[in-house]
């Protein structure tokens, strides 16, 4: 095996935690919680477990995602697999995370050394030297199982990619959204989840059409119901990709993380790290999509190849919570399309030329290209 490099990966809370005097209340109540569970998880029993999550890179770098746990021995044999049936419901919520986990990441035979947060997540960007395509790294912790884990390399050469939104957008959720967080909790059933009309219809011929386009999955849920996710979007048939999700805990000041904030930051981040990919951004106009993407596409014109909102029903407005009242500012180059489902985004983006038109494929040798220009 090959020695253990140093990765650049930190602690998602930075290196240095806050004094007690400084720490906000709600990060010292929540410190206080772990500390129980985690005194609990150990007189039960409990045992280190690795969740791994899909990861994403470059062909010289990849970032590493997993949660690091204690959980019933059962359920830890699930994790070895990530789509395989393993805990759900209340027991993702009330597993203790292992705070600062030291993580031994293994990709291509070399070992690196990483460590998780306070909330137990990793997330770390790591060195490698990769081909474009689909491998499999395995993380542990501790005394733990070794776990697999999915990553996608994007090419070099890329220039097309999705990041799609999950609630409302490729699963219809019907529940009011102060409801949503417990029914993720309690219920966490990818049976009980209904795939939006057309969507992954609309996601495959992307696939088709640019095979080499990456698609992320980008969400306001917390990291424990990723696997719940995984299982869902596979059995209804969705390409596979990354999801970013985030941790629902304080930080040092304020009681929770901004969903919205996550997911700037996220998008902010992938211009960064794929400068020369076009994003096709979808979303729902449920509340916040519109604006968060117009701010995005405002900020990176040259990042965004088009930007598709799914129309929620009457009901569906009404169980979101109503429909974003700014609506999308335009952006020259940007097109923005609607439709209430998948056929009907499919026939714009067709337009647009981003994904084939399906009855000339078969003689047309350049239909298959996307195109990335301004419109």
């Amino acid at each position: 095996m090959k020695p253990r490099p140093q990765s650049d990966a930190v602690d998602n809370e930075g290196p240095t935690p806050l004094s007690k005097g400084r720490r906000h209340l709600a990060m010292r109540l929540d410190d206080a919680w772990l500390g129980f569970q985690t005194r609990l998880a150990i007189r039960r029993g409990r045992v280190e477990t690795v969740i791994p999550y899909t990861g994403y890179g470059s062909t010289s770098w990849v970032r590493v995602l997993a949660r690091i746990v204690r959980s019933d021995p059962r359920d830890a044999a699930g994790h070895t697999n990530p789509l395989q049936e393993s805990m759900r419901g209340w027991r993702n919520f009330t597993s203790a995370p292992v705070a600062h986990a030291s993580v031994q990441v293994t990709i291509d035979g070399t070992v690196h050394d990483v460590v998780a947060d306070r909330g137990g997540v990793v997330d770390a960007r790591i060195p490698v030297a990769l081909d474009a395509g689909w491998h499999t790294i395995t993380l542990r912790s501790g005394e733990s199982e070794t776990v697999e884990a999915p990553v996608e390399i994007v090419a070099d050469d890329a220039v097309f990619g999705v990041v799609s939104d999950i609630d409302d957008t490729v699963m219809v959720t019907a529940l009011p959204r102060p409801f949503l967080a417990a029914w993720n909790t309690f219920v966490l059933n990818e049976h009980a989840r209904t795939p939006t009309p057309g969507m992954a219809v609309l996601y495959e011929r992307i696939a088709r059409t640019a095979p080499s386009a990456p698609v992320l999955y980008l969400s306001t849920g917390a990291w424990n119901v990723a696997p719940t996710l995984s299982r869902f979007l596979s059995r209804n048939l969705y390409p596979a990709g990354p999801k970013l999700l985030t941790d629902w805990g304080p930080t040092p000041d304020r009681w929770f993380r901004s969903g919205q904030e996550h997911k700037r930051t996220s998008l902010e981040r992938l211009a960064e790290e794929f400068p020369n990919i076009k994003w096709l951004l979808v979303g729902d106009d449920g509340q916040h999509d519109e604006a968060i993407y117009s701010e995005f596409a405002q900020r990176h014109p040259a990042s965004v190849r088009a930007i598709a909102i799914r129309q929620l029903s009457a009901g569906e407005a009404v169980l979101a919570g109503g429909r974003s009242k700014s609506g999308g500012q335009p952006t020259p180059g940007v097109p923005w399309i609607y439709a209430p489902d998948g056929a009907g985004m499919s026939a714009q983006l067709e337009e647009l030329g981003i994904i084939r038109n399906e009855v000339r494929s078969a003689d047309d040798p350049e239909e298959g290209e996307v195109t990335t220009g301004s419109d």
